[in-house]
């Protein structure tokens, strides 16, 4: 009956929780059979004219403690289910975060970022209801119509088994549909993350889709999505519906027929009128707990087909954490480099490429020729790859991704900013920063004057920087960088889609970086390189040429006929 013994052992914190809303659940049941024992009395001596004072105020005590007492086990009841959805979400979030540290920054080869939202969002949020309701429910249900069996047992032990017969029936009903309600929730999970996963590569290509003007066969595609998601969506609402009218007919049918049962047994002389009136009294009560854990039932389908989804990212294998670290030689050495994405087409062929400690290195092409697949693997990003890759003589794989993160830092043309503040963004290149460290990187960058015209260090920062200029965002990213004070840069194309001013500035002071650290600029502007001790020049995924400006020009390659036609270009736009 939805037991999932590995989720509850996971959770170990909620068990203490489960068994507190328990016990406040057996404490209200006990109260409430109290006040109806006390009820059944007062209307058997109401009905034979043989009420005594005595009889009412003792009633009325009773009623209004049995209230008291049921409000208390109400409060507490919620407050149990609340610490366990608490325990639940703080541990199995904690667990997929950790998780997704520990499989690094390649883990989106093997996870869609919003698969991992939804999971760690709206799956874990199920998982709270399944903890906090159900299985508390699910006990509670085991022990209340045996509670009550006992009690109406010594009044009178025909209606007592008759109800206690009728009980089980609810959970036959339950298991009948518990099959195919499982694969129906599974295949609604399925659709639920890929409906999720095509909306946010739609609202984030938006922009793009309205230059192209392909947002309508888009919204198009999202609709046919939507409606198959909307159908299995009403499939699952109306399993739920009918499992729910049988276990009202069931409930109310054997609540009717306990009733029955007494009434007959109280015409026959075999109970008395103030048991029988109890027995119709907690009749419902042998019912209710049962009837409460069928429509819990449906969460804990839902709890289950998220926990599957949850654990299979868990259980992911990890990556075997290297533990060799860089030393001071920050070189690396490419030989033999192959990569690919899937096995049908390989993106990097056979490349060999030497970037020296202290050096100022550029590799260039035209896009879509694997400049960036090529940082990425750098980076650690992909994996996977065949030939080598050497960091101070020591292989990639071999090295700690934290040691590769303190000795390279990557910045892209996407450098990603956080909401807040521009404090915060640049203390997570340096941490122990003073403001004066960091007012003068922003300086040196040429962004305090814009900033201090605002709020200093205390501008606040949309989402992703949104609220600043292309080149503003680009700018705040290379400060962040500068204050990482890394022996080795990556530059991925760092001045893509952004004005010349700060194109020129940025340049700049990658420029001077390359005085003093390792740094590796990949670009496709050829004019950015033009100062590199070194020129890598791809093609088609293939190291074309290599050499400093000079040398490629007079080669009269693939670099020169670049260079030409840029040049070319540039030469008209400024006519």
């Amino acid at each position: 009956m939805m037991i999932n013994k590995r989720l509850i052992g996971t959770v170990k914190e909620s068990k203490k929780y489960i068994a507190g809303n328990v016990a406040f659940q057996f404490t209200s049941l006990a109260a409430n059979i109290g006040m109806m024992w006390a009820l059944a009395d007062f209307m058997a001596g109401l009905f034979n004219n043989s009420l005594t004072h005595g009889q009412i105020v003792r009633t009325v005590v009773i009623a209004l403690t049995a209230l008291i007492v049921k409000a208390v086990c109400s409060y507490g009841s919620t407050k149990m289910s609340w610490l366990s959805g608490k325990s639940v979400k703080i541990t199995l979030r904690r667990m997929v975060y950790e998780k997704l540290l520990r499989l690094g920054s390649s883990y989106n080869e093997k996870l869609k970022t919003s698969e991992v939202v939804q999971v760690a969002v709206e799956g874990i949020d199920q998982l709270e209801s399944y903890f906090g309701s159900y299985l508390p429910q699910f006990f509670y249900a085991m022990i209340a119509p045996l509670t009550l069996f006992i009690i109406m047992s010594f009044i009178n032990f025909p209606s007592a088994i008759v109800l206690l017969v009728c009980v089980p029936l609810i959970p036959v009903s339950i298991a009948a549909v518990q099959t195919w309600a499982k694969k129906l929730l599974s295949k609604y999970w399925d659709q639920y993350t890929g409906l999720g996963d095509t909306f946010l590569e739609n609202l984030q290509g938006l922009t793009t889709l309205k230059i192209y003007k392909a947002d309508e066969e888009r919204h198009r595609m999202m609709n046919k999505e939507a409606e198959k998601f909307r159908k299995i969506t009403m499939r699952v609402l109306t399993m739920q519906l009918n499992s729910i009218s049988i276990m009202d007919l069931v409930a109310y049918g054997g609540a009717a027929l306990g009733i029955i049962m007494a009434v007959s047994q109280f015409s026959k002389g075999r109970v008395e009128l103030a048991g029988c009136l109890l027995i119709i009294f907690l009749s419902a009560d042998y019912f209710i707990p049962m009837r409460l854990l069928g429509s819990f039932f449906h969460i804990a389908m839902n709890g289950m087909a998220a926990s599957d989804k949850i654990f299979r990212l868990i259980d992911m294998p990890v990556p075997e954490e290297k533990g060799k670290t860089i030393g001071e030689d920050c070189s690396v050495k490419i030989e033999n480099l192959s990569f690919s994405y899937d096995e049908s087409r390989e993106i990097l062929h056979n490349i060999n490429m030497s970037f020296p400690k202290g050096s100022f290195t550029a590799v260039v092409g035209m896009s879509g020729c694997g400049k960036s697949t090529l940082a990425g693997l750098l980076m650690g990003r992909n994996k996977n790859y065949s030939g080598n890759i050497r960091i101070g003589g020591i292989e990639l794989a071999e090295i700690s991704e934290t040691s590769l993160m303190e000795n390279f830092t990557y910045i892209s043309h996407q450098s990603y900013l956080f909401k807040g503040t521009v404090r915060q963004n640049l203390l997570m290149g340096a941490p122990e920063a003073k403001d004066e460290e960091l007012i003068g990187v922003l300086k040196r960058v040429n962004l305090w004057d814009f900033l201090e015209s605002e709020k200093g260090l205390d501008t606040g920062l949309n989402e992703r920087g949104s609220n600043l200029s292309g080149g503003q965002r680009q700018r705040l990213a290379l400060a962040r960088a500068i204050l990482h004070d890394s022996p080795a840069y990556i530059f991925d194309e760092a001045t893509s889609n952004i004005d010349a001013d700060s194109e020129n500035e940025i340049m700049a002071e990658i420029y001077k970086i390359a005085k003093e650290k390792t740094v590796i600029m990949i670009s496709h502007r050829l004019l950015n390189a033009v100062s590199a001790d070194n020129i890598y020049v791809m093609e088609s995924g293939r190291l074309a040429e290599a050499g400093k400006h000079t040398e490629l020009l007079q080669h009269n390659g693939v670099y020169k006929k670049l260079w030409d036609k840029q040049r070319e270009l540039e030469e008209y736009v400024e006519g």
